[in-house]
């Protein structure tokens, strides 16, 4: 159970530390291990049991995919734990193995979701689309390819205390990394707009429509009075609230929705909070823009606003912004290798 404990507390997002290799993998040693006390115990020396025993144990994990290093002294403690744990039989690995197996998961559970750590560590999809298409997302466009990394581990043959999907965000991280020092770092304050039109909690719909369509913006801003974005608001955010799935009657449809009610206490959506979305992502002045590269090519993001050191709203970076700017920068690397050849 100690050792049951490092997994779960200090590295919970081990394959070695989820949920069924946990509890799966110390009953099912421990049941290997009171089968090989009660079936073999009169042919075999205490330790060629011992080791018999831990060695089926490892194979049994292996076999049911819940593979758990402590799994090995569930089986091993079976063995030569003494008459009392003898005497217990199967019932060892339903009784205090599998009790206290379940209640380190549940502790871990707590522990790690109240820390900030996703526990349990599923396997999730590390490049969802966002248009829901058979496409991969831009950035594994190019660079190595999710069966790239499937092919190796293949002939790696062996068990890594790493899950595939963090394995291979650790290995685009380091694209990036080596892409932003081999190109130079150009941050967020470098390129964001600052004159940038945005809205507060209460603005009502009609003038957040009006501004967006008077200076040709897809998104606005939501600001405190404190200047701290608390929400994005975007031409989508207005149509989806609309209900704008009939195109023939999008522009009566969008009238009445931008249309105030005229009564104090309505369930109609009039202001731009009632829409936005919360809590967006936003990006810091010193954020290099190969930051912003995944959040806009694989999350479909097309607007990330901008916060100083003090959480204040200071501009915008949109994804025309981010092209231009690294447009700009590999033409000025090309500029004088053209001249000197």
């Amino acid at each position: 159970m100690g050792a049951s404990s490092v997994l779960l507390f200090c590295l919970p997002a081990s394959p070695l530390a989820q949920p069924w290799s946990v509890v799966g993998g110390n009953v099912i040693s421990a049941l290997v291990g009171a089968a090989c006390v009660r079936w073999l115990s009169h042919a075999l020396p205490l330790p060629a049991l011992a080791a018999l025993a831990t060695a089926l144990a490892i194979g049994a994990m292996f076999s049911l995919r819940c593979l758990h290093p402590p799994g090995g002294a569930a089986a091993l403690t079976s063995v030569i734990g003494g008459p009392a744990v003898h005497a217990a039989g199967f019932s060892f690995a339903f009784g205090p193995v599998l009790l206290d197996s379940l209640l380190l998961v549940a502790a871990a559970i707590l522990y790690n979701n109240l820390t900030g750590r996703r526990y349990p560590h599923s396997q999730v999809l590390a490049h969802p689309t966002p248009h829901a298409t058979k496409d991969a997302v831009p950035t594994v466009r190019l660079g190595f390819q999710p069966q790239d990394l499937d092919a190796v581990l293949k002939r790696y043959g062996q068990v890594l205390d790493i899950s595939r999907d963090d394995l291979e965000a650790l290995f685009l991280q380091t694209e990036l990394r080596a892409y932003q020092r081999r190109f130079g770092v150009i941050s967020c304050g470098d390129i964001m707009s600052k004159d940038v039109i945005t809205a507060e909690f209460g603005t009502s719909l009609v003038t957040a429509w009006r501004e967006m369509r008077g200076h040709h913006i897809a998104a606005v801003p939501v600001l405190n009075p404190a200047r701290r974005v608390i929400g994005i608001v975007t031409q989508g955010d207005f149509l989806r609230h609309s209900g704008l799935d009939d195109y023939r009657s999008m522009r009566e449809r969008l009238v009445e929705f931008l249309r105030p009610s005229g009564m104090s206490h309505s369930e109609k959506a009039e202001v731009v909070g009632q829409i936005m979305t919360p809590r967006p992502k936003v990006a810091r002045l010193d954020t290099p823009i190969v930051d912003l590269v995944p959040l806009m090519a694989d999350a479909g993001l097309h607007h990330i606003p901008v916060v100083d050191a003090e959480e204040r709203f200071a501009g915008i970076v949109t994804q025309s912004d981010v092209v231009a700017a690294l447009y700009e920068h590999r033409l000025a690397e090309a500029a004088p290798a053209a001249v000197s050849a």
